[in-house]
């Protein structure tokens, strides 16, 4: 069984407009209002390929009771806790302004709803898979994630974490079965903006080297690149499409990832997948569908026979 985490889920308000002005009114052209999160969106996408996962986290006031609505009307498995005061978040996202986005900051949460998360990470059993993505409210600490794999060490668990900064190096030397940093959030790690192949191995390496176990990174248009536990690198340029949203696009890499491996238990065939699901995402105006996804993975399984993973 698959579980995610998001520890501050938001409703995401994706908008267009003709021309953003700083300084001035600016007004939509098409608006869209979905369910959002990190962890969330990889559960989505999860429930797109067939796979069955649970969907754990937090919410707060009329906007969590909303988010809760639309994960129910998409037929997402959630099991979220009420927090006691507070609202969750609302992200603005401008869909053709890439990368333009004012997130909220959501609701506290408090140690007695902290420990009512952990009691439910607790029941997890030997075999499954936990996702631990995303930022944590500011009233939790930014090693929380660390946290949560101490408690779960020994019970052979895999844990993916999707997160930036010193939320992702924190965890390292408990030895997450893969870790997902884009190319930015990799080059921040070290200090330095990433444009060489070369270059984005070697940091990639340096993280393996400190403990992940399998290191996947997106880098946008120019596809992705997995270095695996046993010492093989894959790579992929991007499938040809033309990009329309790229939120989600990184989550929905993690979801593909996850699929492609409980279904063969090959790194390489959930590393085609993992890259045919986010460039699904990124072709799209939301998260990725299945067929959409099966489409781009015969594209990629054709480049694959031509050399373009090794």
């Amino acid at each position: 069984m698959i579980y995610t985490v998001t520890l501050n889920p938001s409703l995401d308000y994706i908008v267009t407009v003709a021309e953003f002005t700083m300084g001035a009114t600016n007004r939509t052209l098409e608006e869209r209002v979905l369910p959002g999160g990190k962890g969330i969106n990889v559960s989505l996408v999860l429930n797109q390929l067939g796979v069955e996962n649970m969907a754990f986290g937090f919410w707060a006031g009329f906007v969590g009771e909303e988010i809760q609505r639309r994960l129910e009307a998409l037929h997402c498995s959630a099991d979220l806790i009420e927090l006691a005061s507070g609202t969750s978040r609302i992200n603005m996202k401008i869909k053709n302004y890439e990368g333009t986005e004012i997130n909220g900051m959501g609701p506290n949460v408090s140690a007695g709803e902290w420990e009512q998360l952990l009691n439910k990470l607790s029941g997890l059993l030997a075999g499954d898979t936990l996702v631990l993505a995303g930022s944590a409210p500011c009233s939790l600490s930014v090693n929380i994630y660390r946290e949560i794999m101490d408690m779960l060490a020994g019970k052979d668990i895999d844990v993916v974490v999707d997160a930036a900064g010193d939320a992702l190096v924190g965890v390292l030397e408990a030895h997450p079965f893969l870790i997902k940093p884009n190319r930015d959030e990799l080059g921040q790690i070290f200090g330095k903006k990433l444009t060489d192949r070369d270059d984005i191995l070697e940091c990639a390496g340096k993280l393996q080297r400190r403990g992940a176990r399998n290191v996947l990174v997106s880098m946008a248009g120019d596809g992705a690149v997995l270095l695996s536990e046993d010492g093989r690198v894959f790579e992929s340029p991007a499938p040809r499409g033309e990009l329309v949203n790229g939120v989600g696009a990184g989550d929905s890499m993690v979801a593909g990832f996850l699929a492609g491996w409980q279904e063969s238990r090959d790194l390489s065939y959930a590393f085609r997948m993992a890259v045919a699901a986010g460039s699904a995402s990124a072709f799209s105006d939301h998260l990725a569908e299945a067929d959409q996804i099966e489409r781009l993975m015969e594209q990629i399984e054709g480049k694959g026979k031509t050399g373009f993973l090794y």
